[in-house]
């Protein structure tokens, strides 16, 4: 296989794949999506897929899967201990990692569930190069807060810096020094890292990691949920890379891990989870959690169907021209919104297309949310659904107060071989007209609020009748139909 996949015409990607089952969508008109996106309080997470045309919302669990996946699915051996589809997976496994045990779970939030509870104690930290919002959950129920060692870079949308999701070491000491080695639960690395856009880190900041947490004996927990768009980035991006195979830089990042956990809603293209790792004392620890809050130990929450198209998806992870499809088709539509002067985070990184909410629609105070009113004006006029990644998505400290989050995003996720170029094309079309009209858009308030993860569902109002004006304009310009 090459190592570069192919473009055409004026660098646009080439599918290495082609498409044999289709599902049909729908299209709902203008005055249809007002509705939907009102009855769902202006949250799109509580949208009905039936009111939705491209699902942007997020890549998790609705990657395509290959032929080859669906065909392993009929070969499962339906037991509920001791199955040779668990034996088949664990051994893809051990080939890919080079860990000696694993640990299967039903999701990427269930493992930082077991290794909270496990590792996080009250007054502990983890540094980590940046937070996701169930992992930052998990550790804070525990009594654990997190520190985010990002580079300055990382926090910057328009640098371009190829890994703005390193660690930054000195910040990374300094953390050690404050609190003590013994009061670090461990050090997490996020591949792909996903508040911040999907930026990677690179390899030799990984290395420089391990040495640090080797000088005080610390773990290094890797999240590998967006480990493929990683490995992208760092085979095409980092030059002492160029020589090496997929399969040899995973194994690396693997060597350079204690423990490595994933949803296999992203990496893998099935669903279900799981954590790696070689110490064999920590391995019993962490097994004792498994039939307590997953399963048994050969399945842990997952189907043994999905199991078996985890262990196909892994091997094909390790395929240049498999990995790169996402990576591309985002580059594409960053290209695309940039040089229409549309507000992007840069450089392009994996996962999906970040829209910079806060240039975007800089009119809107963060505590109205402009990431979250981005992202149902969007769906308003277009029918796409986007996520917020922004202030709506923190939660307010103990005493009451916002959060402002270091960027405000609308994460438009493309999941791995599911749109066509011209369904991208079409939405950019509605975010540049969407961007023209950007001043009709105004703020959001919460209407009712979750302590806890709110923006997964939380329901908001309009600070005005915005929403009105803004489909007076579109069906002006577009018509009622549209």
């Amino acid at each position: 296989m090459p190592d570069v996949p192919f473009f055409y015409g004026n660098d646009v990607p080439l599918e290495m794949h082609k498409v044999r089952i289709v599902q049909k969508l729908n299209f709902p008109n203008v005055d249809q999506r007002l509705d939907a996106m009102r009855a769902a309080g202006n949250n799109t997470f509580l949208l009905n897929n039936r009111d939705i045309f491209l699902d942007m919302l997020s890549d998790s669990g609705v990657n395509a899967m290959s032929d080859r996946q669906l065909a392993a699915m009929m070969q499962a051996d339906d037991s509920y201990a001791g199955s040779e589809t668990f034996a088949r997976l664990d051994t893809v496994m051990q080939d890919i990692f080079g860990k000696k045990y694993f640990l299967p779970a039903h999701q990427g939030r269930a493992c930082e569930n077991i290794l909270s509870q496990l590792l996080v104690t009250p007054g502990s930290v983890v540094p980590t190069n940046y937070h996701f919002t169930t992992s930052k959950a998990h550790i804070v129920i525990n009594g654990g807060e997190m520190a985010e060692i990002l580079i300055d870079e990382g926090l910057d949308v328009n640098n371009t810096h190829p890994f703005k999701g390193n660690i930054d070491i000195k910040k990374l000491r300094n953390v050690i020094d404050d609190f003590g080695p013994e009061k670090v639960a461990f050090v997490r690395l996020e591949a792909g890292t996903n508040l911040i856009g999907g930026q990677p880190f690179s390899l030799a900041n990984m290395r420089e990691v391990r040495e640090v947490c080797d000088a005080f004996g610390l773990l290094i927990v890797l999240d590998a949920s967006l480990l493929a768009d990683n490995l992208y980035f760092i085979k095409t991006k980092e030059d002492m890379c160029d020589g090496m195979s997929i399969r040899e830089i995973t194994r690396e990042i693997s060597d350079l891990s204690d423990i490595i956990y994933f949803s296999a809603r992203k990496l893998g293209c099935a669903r279900g989870g799981g954590l790696c790792l070689d110490d064999p004392d920590l391995y019993a620890r962490l097994r004792e959690y498994i039939p307590l809050y997953e399963g048994f130990l050969t399945y842990g929450g997952m189907s043994v169907r999905e199991m078996e198209a985890l262990a196909v998806g892994l091997e094909e992870t390790m395929d240049m021209d498999m990995i790169s499809q996402g990576p591309h088709f985002i580059g594409h539509m960053v290209q695309m919104l940039d040089s229409e002067g549309v507000p992007v985070v840069k450089p392009a990184g994996g996962l999906g297309c970040h829209l910079n909410a806060m240039e975007f629609v800089k009119h809107i105070p963060q505590t109205e949310y402009p990431a979250g009113a981005l992202a149902a004006a969007l769906y308003i006029v277009s029918g796409v659904r986007g996520m917020e990644r922004g202030t709506l998505s923190e939660q307010r400290d103990e005493g009451g107060e916002e959060t402002l989050a270091h960027m405000e995003l609308l994460r438009l996720a493309l999941p791995r071989r599911v749109f066509t170029l011209s369904q991208i094309h079409y939405a950019v079309d509605r975010i540049r007209w969407l961007f023209a009209n950007r001043e009709l858009i105004g703020g959001l308030r919460f209407t009712e609020e979750p302590d806890v993860l709110r923006f997964f569902f939380g329901r908001l109002a309009t600070t005005s009748d915005w929403q009105d004006e803004l489909v007076a304009k579109f069906k002006a310009d577009f018509g009622s139909n549209c």
